[in-house]
C-alpha cells in the first residue's frame, strides 16, 4: 500500500512534483463538505479559489484486471516475530455486485465478534489462536474476503486445517438463521454508527462517488444487505470460497519454519512406495504435492496375448464395456460423477496388457478411488452397451482400413508372427469382434481382472497411508487370482524374406520393412531403442537421402514394438504410388548400410539426449509417470526401471549399436509389406 523501499529510497523531489502536478488537478478532485454549512456559500467559495487552477489533460491510468486464479496459493516466509501471522484470503468481486451484500454477511458470520464461528471454534473452544477475525474487502475494483489469525508457531497448520474445516461446513451447510439476523444488525449498525459523525457523513457521500458515482449507494446496499437469505449465503460460499480462489500465506519468527522458510527448496514429488493389499494387489503411490491432481492408472495383464484368432479384439471391446453400467452405476451416472468434478475415466488394451485410467482433483479422491473400485469388481457389461461398443469397434476397423500405415503394419506382422498372437490386430477383426458375446466379455474379465494379475498405480496430491487404507477397503475385496501370461511363447523365426501387398484405393504407397526384434527383458533393447531415435527424425540418414535428396518419400521413420515376447523392428515411407519400385530399393540399400555400419557418433549422441529428454519430459506427467510405472512393475521389469534408463542409454556404445545392427538386420529374413492403390499395382501386373 505504501510502496516497494527499493522504488521508494529512487524517488527524487523532481519526480513528486511532477506527480503531483500531474494529478492534483480540479477535474480530478471531488470535495465534500458536510455540516452547519449554506451550500451556495460553499459553492462560490469553491469556484473563486479555483479559478486561477483550470482543468488539465488527464493521462488516463490503465490498470489490466487481474487473472482468474486457477489453483490454491501458499507462501510462508521468516519475519523478526515472536509469534506466527496466518491469513486466508479468496478474491470476490468489486462492491457493486450484487453478490458483495452476501459476503459481507459472511463475513461477520465467519469472524466477526466473539460470537462468530471462527473467534468461538479456534480461539476459545480449542484454544489453538490468539486472535482470529474475517474481512471483506471490496473497493472499486474486485476486493478480498479473508481471514487472519496470530498464533503459536507450533499451532499453525492446525489452525489452518480448523479454519478450512469450518469454511467448508458453511460451504455445504450454510448459516442458521439467528447468524444472518445477527450479522444484518451488525453490518446496519456499524454503517449507522459511522453516520454519527459529521466527518463520518463526509466519508460516507465521499465513498459512494468515488467508487460507484451513486450518492445513495449506502441506502442501496443496506436495502440489498436486507434482502440476502440463507441460501444466497450458501451460493456465495460455495461460488468464491473454493480451493482454487485461496491464498494461504504466514509470516513466522525465524527459525521456526525450516520447512517453510525463505530460500526453502520447492515442493518436489516423493519417491514412489509400493506396497500390497491382502489380496495381493500391487499398489505403487507417489505423493506430489505440486498440483492438486491425482492420477489414478489399473493395469492387469492381457491384450493380444491374451487373444485367439476368434477372440481377437476382445480385451478392448471389455475396457470400453467394463464403463457402461455396474451394480450400483449406470453409464450415464458414472459420466456424470466423474466429470461433475472436472474429472476424467477412461479405458484402454494393448498388446502386452489393459488398463483402467481416473484423473480427479484432491478433494474427489475418494470418489475417483470409488468409481475405479466399482467399474473394476461390479461391472454389469450390458447386452445393449456391448452391442452399441461392438459396433463402435467395428467402425474402428474400418477406419483402419483406410489408414494406409496401420493396413501396412496389419500386413506385415501377420506375414512375421504368423500363428503367434502378436500377429492379430489390436481392434481385432470384424469377423472376431461380430461373433464376441456379453458372457465372452464377463469370463474374460473374471478371468484377467485379478489382483495378481494388476498393479496400480496412484500419483498425485495424496497421503500414501490414506491410499492404502481406502484400496484396502475397496479394491481389497478384489478376488486374488494369479499372474497371467507367465510363460508367453516366441513365435516363429523367420526362413526367408518375404513379400505381402495390399490395395486400396488411395493416392499414397506405403512400404514398410519388418524384422523380428526382441523383447522387453534384453539387454538389445537399448541399442534399437537408439537406432530407432536415429532413424525417425528429421535429421536421420533415411529421411536426408530418401525424402531431402532423392525426393521419392513424403515421410520416413522407423518403429519398434517390444513386449513380454519378442517383437518387431519396422523401417516405413510413404510415397507417390509411382515411384514405389526406386524407393523400395533405396530404403533396402539404406538398411543395408545401416546393418554393416550402425551409426556414427553423432547420430548415437544425438539419439540419446533425445531418448533420455524425451523420458524425462514425459515423467513430469503424473499420469504418463504412473502408467510407464505400473506397466514395468506388472511386467516384471520392476516399478523403479525407469531410474536406470539414463544409465543402460549412455552405456550403449558405437561398437553395440553396430554389433546389434548387424544381429538384427544384417541377411536377416524380413517382411516386406506394401499398400498400394489398385490401379497402380494393376498397371504393374500387365
Amino acid at each position: 500500500v505504501i510502496g516497494d523501499i527499493e522504488i521508494y529510497n529512487q524517488l527524487t523531489r523532481d519526480q513528486v512534483m511532477e506527480y503531483y502536478k500531474a494529478r492534483y488537478v480540479p477535474n480530478n478532485l471531488t470535495f465534500v463538505i458536510v455540516g452547519d454549512v449554506d451550500a451556495q456559500k460553499v459553492r462560490e467559495q469553491l469556484t473563486t479559489f479555483f479559478k486561477d487552477y483550470p482543468e488539465k489533460s488527464l493521462r488516463p491510468v490503465y490498470i489490466p484486471p487481474e487473472p482468474p486464479q486457477l489453483g490454491q496459493r501458499e507462501a510462508h516466509n521468516e519475519f523478526p516475530t515472536e509469534l506466527t501471522r496466518l491469513s486466508f484470503a479468496w478474491h470476490i468481486p468489486e462492491i457493486t455486485n450484487p453478490d458483495v451484500p452476501a459476503l459481507d454477511l459472511l463475513s461477520v458470520i465467519l469472524g466477526e465478534g466473539r460470537s462468530s464461528r471462527l473467534y468461538r471454534r479456534v480461539r476459545e473452544e480449542s484454544g489453538l489462536a490468539y486472535g482470529i477475525a474475517s474481512f471483506s474487502y471490496t473497493p472499486g475494483d474486485p476486493g478480498l474476503l479473508g481471514i487472519d489469525s496470530t498464533v503459536e508457531p507450533s499451532k499453525r497448520d492446525a489452525v489452518r486445517d480448523l479454519v478450512l474445516k469450518i469454511i467448508d461446513e458453511i460451504k455445504q451447510a450454510g448459516a442458521r438463521p439467528e447468524e444472518l439476523t445477527k450479522a444484518k444488525k451488525i453490518l446496519l449498525s456499524h454503517h449507522l454508527g459511522t453516520l454519527t459523525t459529521m466527518r463520518g457523513q463526509a466519508s460516507d457521500l465521499g465513498s459512494n462517488w468515488l467508487l460507484t458515482r451513486n450518492l445513495n449507494f449506502s441506502r442501496d446496499y443496506l436495502e440489498a444487505v436486507q434482502k440476502v437469505t440463507l441460501e444466497d449465503l450458501r451460493r456465495v460460499a460455495q461460488h468464491y470460497l473454493t480451493s482454487d480462489n485461496l491464498t494461504v500465506t504466514s509470516l513466522n519468527p525465524k527459525g521456526s519454519q525450516p520447512a517453510t522458510a525463505e530460500g526453502a527448496k520447492p515442493v518436489s514429488a516423493g519417491e514412489i512406495k509400493k506396497f500390497e493389499l491382502s489380496n495381493g494387489l500391487r499398489v505403487l503411490v507417489r505423493e506430489d504435492a505440486r498440483l492438486p491432481l491425482v492420477s489414478m492408472n489399473a493395469v492387469f495383464r492381457g491384450g493380444l496375448l491374451a487373444e485367439t484368432r476368434e477372440t481377437n479384439g476382445i480385451t478392448r471391446l471389455m475396457a470400453k464395456v467394463l464403463l457402461k453400467g455396474t451394480k450400483k452405476r449406470t453409464a450415464e451416472q458414472i459420466a456424470d460423477a466423474i466429470e461433475a468434478v472436472g474429472g476424467t475415466i477412461g479405458s484402454d488394451a494393448g498388446n502386452n496388457s489393459f488398463n483402467v485410467a481416473i484423473e480427479v482433483t484432491k478433494p474427489d479422491l475418494k470418489l475417483g478411488l470409488d468409481l475405479l473400485s466399482d467399474v473394476l469388481l461390479n461391472a454389469t457389461m450390458p447386452e445393449k452397451a456391448v452391442a452399441r461398443e461392438k459396433e463402435v469397434q467395428l467402425a474402428g476397423i474400418k477406419e483402419d482400413e483406410e489408414q494406409l500405415t496401420t493396413v501396412a503394419r496389419n500386413i506385415l506382422r501377420e506375414a512375421l508372427f504368423q500363428k503367434h498372437p502378436y500377429a492379430l490386430r489390436a481392434k481385432g477383426s470384424a469377423e472376431s469382434v461380430a461373433h464376441l458375446t456379453q458372457k465372452d466379455l464377463v469370463t474374460f474379465r473374471d478371468r484377467y481382472v485379478l489382483a495378481k494379475n494388476g498393479v496400480l498405480a496412484v500419483f498425485g496430491n495424496v497421503k500414501a497411508d490414506e491410499v492404502k487404507k481406502l484400496l484396502e477397503q475397496s479394491l481389497g475385496k478384489m478376488k486374488p487370482g494369479s499372474l497371467a501370461l507367465t510363460d508367453v511363447p516366441s513365435s516363429a523365426e523367420p526362413k526367408k524374406v518375404e513379400m505381402v501387398e495390399a490395395e486400396r484405393d488411395k493416392a499414397q504407397g506405403v512400404i514398410m520393412v519388418g524384422y523380428r526384434s526382441t523383447d522387453m527383458f534384453s539387454p538389445d533393447r537399448y541399442a534399437l531403442e537408439l537406432i530407432d531415435e536415429a532413424s525417425s527424425d528429421l535429421g536421420s540418414r533415411f529421411f536426408i537421402r530418401i525424402r531431402e535428396q532423392m525426393g521419392l518419400a513424403y515421410y520416413v521413420g522407423a518403429s519398434q514394438m517390444i513386449g513380454l515376447a519378442p517383437g518387431l523392428f519396422a523401417f516405413y515411407l510413404g510415397t507417390d504410388p509411382q515411384k514405389i519400385e526406386p524407393v523400395k530399393a533405396a530404403l533396402l540399400e539404406e538398411i543395408g548400410k545401416l546393418a554393416s555400419e550402425g551409426l556414427t557418433s553423432e547420430e548415437l549422441q544425438r539419439a540419446k539426449k533425445k531418448m533420455i529428454g524425451q523420458q524425462q519430459i514425459a515423467n513430469q506427467s503424473n499420469e504418463s509417470f504412473g502408467y510407464m510405472t505400473a506397466l514395468d512393475e506388472l511386467y516384471g521389469l520392476g516399478f523403479n526401471h525407469y531410474q536406470e534408463l539414463e544409465k543402460n542409454v549412455n552405456a550403449v556404445t558405437i561398437e553395440d549399436v553396430k554389433r546389434i545392427a548387424k544381429k538384427y538386420f544384417q541377411d536377416q529374413p524380413y517382411v516386406l509389406a506394401t499398400v498400394r492403390p489398385a490401379k497402380a499395382a494393376a498397371a504393374k501386373n500387365k
